[in-house]
């Protein structure tokens, strides 16, 4: 009875150990952020409708929906992003390892740039060559709500390039790629210094 007293506890306190303490819930965010990525063309489609998008000019109502195809895109790409990287993160340190949380928070660290990286500059691209042919200077204001709300997030973050387009068109893909590479590099050092010091204990084990 004593002995049950004092180790009642060891079942979560191995689940901890083992490192799956860490891995099973940045699992399921990576799950709720892959599937937010789905539902967020029909929010902007819900959010378009209720801003009555689709009774302004035919031309803008056609600069929305191609605006809305490719955030669809970017979101379909980000869904699989997120999705497939939810499948490797038991991947991330061995079972038992000492540190364990530095590489599951360096991946979440990886993906996110991934993401951001990738999603900025398909629909970053997107953005640029829709004003272009629309006239960017006049599209958002006459889109309503939408457009004003669109304009104040994306279109002026100054992510994009400005109004020329032949200078968002290399800037963009920069930045993206400038994204990914910081993360990846955060990432990766993170993950050398919980290699080396599990490889250390081990060693030292041994």
């Amino acid at each position: 009875m004593s002995n049950k007293f004092f180790t009642f506890s060891k079942p979560f306190l191995n689940f901890i150990d083992s490192g799956n303490f860490f891995r099973k819930p940045f699992a399921w965010l990576y799950a709720i952020i892959a599937i937010l990525n789905l539902i967020l063309p029909l929010f902007l489609l819900y959010f378009a409708i209720k801003e009555n998008i689709f009774k302004t000019d035919g031309k803008y109502i056609l600069a929305f929906i191609m605006l809305w195809l490719i955030i669809t895109f970017a979101s379909w790409i980000s869904f699989q992003l997120w999705w497939d990287r939810k499948s490797k993160i038991n991947e991330t340190s061995a079972e038992n390892a000492e540190f364990v949380a530095t590489p599951v928070f360096a991946n979440f660290i990886q993906t996110l740039g991934e993401w951001l990286g990738t999603w900025l500059t398909i629909v970053g691209i997107g953005v640029a060559l829709i004003g272009k042919l629309f006239d960017q200077g006049n599209m958002m204001g006459n889109m309503g709500g939408f457009g004003r709300g669109m304009g104040d997030n994306i279109l002026l973050s100054g992510f994009f390039g400005g109004d020329n387009l032949l200078l968002s068109l290399i800037v963009i893909p920069v930045k993206g790629f400038l994204i990914v590479v910081f993360a990846r590099f955060l990432a990766e050092t993170s993950k050398a210094f919980a290699a080396i010091a599990n490889n250390t204990k081990r060693h030292n084990v041994e």
